[in-house]
């Protein structure tokens, strides 16, 4: 008899737990595509040019509809993406996008200059740029001769 040894692997262990408590939460009596919360857009967070950069994917979202605060040091995205009338659920073959409100919050770094952030939505993505400080750049050094 021979024996296989598995990895266990604690983070795929997490997100598995993950994905059954989000799917017997969203299995519920009464729970709809429409409700609050039931779906949250996808991001990228990265730095650039001493900018700190969140982009958002919208697709479907207005931009009238998304509001961006920031308080406390938490950058709060919201919006909604609505449903479109000109679809009749009955003659529908398949209906996937999710439609509803969505609320995103980031913890905002304190290199950063909140007072200085840019925001443009282009092509359903939304990018959201907060400058750093000048105190958190980079700076040289020279080194003098003794």
């Amino acid at each position: 008899m021979t024996m296989t040894l598995v990895r266990w692997d604690p983070f795929q262990e997490l997100a598995s737990w993950s994905n059954r408590l989000n799917r017997s939460l969203n299995d519920r009596p009464g729970h709809t595509e429409d409700s609050f919360g039931a779906w949250a857009p996808a991001v990228d967070i990265f730095e650039k040019d001493h900018k700190l950069v969140i982009r958002a994917e919208l697709s479907g979202v207005k931009k009238e509809d998304i509001d961006i605060d920031i308080e406390n040091g938490v950058l709060t995205l919201k919006g909604e993406r609505k449903r479109e009338t000109e679809v009749d659920e009955g003659n529908a073959y398949r209906l996937e996008r999710v439609y509803g409100a969505f609320t995103r919050s980031f913890s905002l770094p304190t290199t950063v200059d909140p007072s200085k952030v840019e925001a443009v939505y282009k092509d359903g993505v939304l990018e959201v740029a907060v400058p750093k400080l000048e105190a958190a750049k980079p700076k040289k050094v020279q080194i003098q001769a003794a």
